[in-house]
């Protein structure tokens, strides 16, 4: 029995030491997975190679290829981020249907948001304790003159969209969106005048030029490989800065005007209150902030007397 006794206080005291290491060690193994929480804001125009409607959509001869190849950008920059310590990313379709990412190709703790509508349209899920963005595949907005398929938010409806007096691309659009949040927006890939476009208004934030525009449907392209390792090299560079970069935040209240190609849009949204036209092919309207801005707009955008269940 003595023997038996000293036996099991040998057993109790191998497991109470190795419980104690085992505690010691698991805030180790916890923090290895803690880090900035990041926000990957995926569009399809800026992508490498991409220059046609031939690489953008379901009836594209060369859209499947290019699906993979926007898939492999986002992944490259979550690579790219997660060796400069980011832990947890949320993951957003923001081209076209919102169905365009091949989501069997991400790891199990992404998560990712598709489809339309949105409230918060292409910045969904920047309000979920979001620390940073990165912007995959973008382009320069309707009222550049240059820029490879340069448009912002509808190619075949809109014309403009201005905050204030400033004409605004989507990615400046999103970064105001974020900057309600404190959130800052950390990089941006795509051509070189979307580029150009966003450090005019956010000049902190890093950029991965993965092609040169030479007209709307033309440009001087990196091979998807080399476009590929500049986003997984410029994402690990923007989230080590992640404290440097600040938020983009505009004036409350924020007053919007959306120009459209064909006028009939703003002489009817001028019949509801609150909005005023103020062009025979625009409409004004103001808004407490950038989230009511963006619910706004995603209602000009999506609403049709048409649909039905």
């Amino acid at each position: 029995m003595h023997l038996q006794a000293k036996h099991k206080g040998l057993r109790l005291l191998k497991a109470w030491v190795w419980s104690g290491i085992l505690l010691t060690l698991l805030p180790l193994s916890l923090a290895a997975a803690e880090g900035p929480r990041i926000l990957i804001v995926a569009d399809m125009e800026g992508v490498t190679g991409v220059v046609t409607a031939d690489q953008l959509g379901p009836d594209g001869f060369e859209y499947e290829r290019f699906r993979e190849f926007m898939t492999a950008e986002v992944l490259a920059a979550m690579e790219g981020a997660r060796a400069a310590g980011a832990g947890e990313f949320l993951v957003t379709d923001a081209h076209g249907n919102g169905e365009n990412l091949l989501i069997e190709e991400f790891p199990e703790d992404v998560r990712i948001i598709r489809s339309w509508p949105r409230p918060l349209g292409m910045l969904q899920g920047v309000d979920q304790d979001i620390d940073g963005v990165i912007f995959i595949g973008f382009h320069a907005g309707t009222a550049n003159p240059e820029g490879v398929r340069a448009h912002t938010m509808s190619s075949a409806n809109l014309t403009d969209l201005r905050i204030g007096e400033q004409s605004v691309s989507e990615g400046v659009w999103g970064a105001a969106i974020a900057g309600h949040f404190n959130v800052p927006v950390l990089m941006i890939s795509g051509d070189d005048v979307s580029a150009a476009d966003a450090q005019s208004v956010l000049p902190d934030l890093e950029v991965a030029i993965v092609k040169r525009a030479i007209s709307f449907h033309s440009a001087d392209s990196l091979t998807p490989a080399a476009g590929q390792n500049l986003i997984r090299e410029t994402a690990e560079r923007a989230v080590n800065r992640i404290s440097e970069i600040k938020p983009y935040r505009v004036d409350t209240p924020v007053q919007v005007t959306v120009s459209f190609k064909n006028y009939q849009p703003s002489q009817v949204l001028a019949g509801l209150p609150g909005f005023d036209r103020s062009d025979a092919h625009s409409i004004t309207y103001r808004a407490d902030d950038m989230v009511q801005a963006s619910e706004i707009l995603s209602v000009i955008e999506e609403y049709r007397v048409d649909l039905a269940p």
